[in-house]
Order: structure tokens, then sequence, then C-alpha cells
């Protein structure tokens, strides 16, 4: 996949504050309050900042944990896995394939058939109703 690359200001100029902050800089929005939490609708979350799609809504589950949970990815190809040992933590971030975009972590405690949960950041995602 092609990457897609921007400067700092580039990116600032088509993202929030903080989407930007989340998304380029690794932030977390706090839980409870992601527009996508709740969300009950049918169709694709894709990137907010290169639309790529990385989660459809029937893999989308009651977590508990206050973000957005899903237990698989579009396609393995458009998310990417890398060790974040930030925090004192050693954790699993994702990042969307094509522009690296932090989009959360990923663990182990996920339910069946995948057991994975990917906890996402509603601010990292634009929802695609079908």
């Amino acid at each position: 996949m092609e990457k897609i690359v921007k400067t700092d200001e580039q990116w600032r100029a088509m993202l929030t504050p903080e989407q930007f902050h989340v998304t380029r800089r690794q932030g977390t929005e706090r839980p409870f309050c992601g527009a996508f939490l709740d969300n009950k609708l049918h169709g694709t979350y894709h990137c907010v900042c290169c639309d790529l799609p990385l989660f459809r809504s029937d893999t989308k589950f009651e977590s508990g944990t206050g973000w957005p949970s899903f237990f698989d990815a579009v396609d393995e190809r458009n998310v990417e896995i890398r060790r974040d040992t930030s925090h004192g933590m050693i954790r699993e971030e994702v990042v969307c394939a094509r522009c690296d975009a932090h989009l959360g972590h990923v663990f182990e405690d996920g339910p069946a058939p995948t057991g994975l949960r990917y906890c996402m950041n509603s601010v990292s995602l634009v929802f695609r109703e079908e």
C-alpha cells in the first residue's frame, strides 16, 4: 500500500485539534465520550486522515472500556500493529497502514472468533453508513 505522507502543517489544516492530537501525536480521547461508542448503525469505520476502511459495524461489540471496540479489521493489511512502551506499559498500538494515523490499541481479551479487542478512539474514525 502506498503511504500518504504530509507535514504537520498539512495535517493540522485538515484535522480538528483533537483529531490531530490523537492521530498524529498518539493521544487518547477520554473514555465514555467518543461519538461512536454507542453507534448501532450498519456501515464501515474509516480513517479520519486518509479515509481507508478499517472496521465494519458487524465486528463492533460492547467492551465496557469506554471506547469503540471491534474484534476484527476490514482487512489485516489496512492496520499495522506496533509495540508501544509509553506510560510505563507495554501495549500493541494500532495505526492506519496508509497514513500512520494512531487509532488506538489492540488487546487479546476480545470475543470469538478472533479473541481480539481493537480499542479505538472515535476521533480517529469516520463512519460511513450503508
